[in-house]
């Protein structure tokens, strides 16, 4: 839970700091794509780690994890089809957000490694 915790602050951060940075550049709705694209980002890795959490006590997938996935993921298929359909945010911003966590995870996961 220590790297998750890891995760989420300096995710936080970083986008905060992304965020506040973009305003600056002319293109309208940029800033707030950057903090939902990182936010759902967020939301999806404590899923993921839910599920991975619950897979290693099973040793097998069970329906529930199965079906909690499939709809993790159709939940955020709605949501950004939504935000996108009603013009909300910015697919730029949503990239950004989304690969500012994934590095995240990914530099954090190589940190544990290389410790171990």
């Amino acid at each position: 839970m220590t790297l998750l915790k890891r995760i989420y602050k300096r995710s936080i951060i970083i986008l905060l700091l992304l965020a506040f940075f973009s305003a600056f550049i002319e293109w309208k709705k940029l800033p707030l794509s950057i903090l939902i694209g990182g936010i759902l980002g967020l939301i999806n890795l404590r899923g993921l780690v839910r599920g991975v959490y619950s897979l290693i006590g099973t040793y097998r997938p069970t329906a529930k994890i199965v079906i909690s996935t499939i709809m993790r993921l159709g939940f955020l298929a709605v949501v950004l089809i939504l935000l996108f359909a009603l013009k909300i945010v910015n697919v730029f911003g949503i990239l950004i957000g989304f690969t500012v966590v994934f590095v995240l995870i990914m530099t954090e996961g190589l940190r544990i490694a290389k410790e171990m």
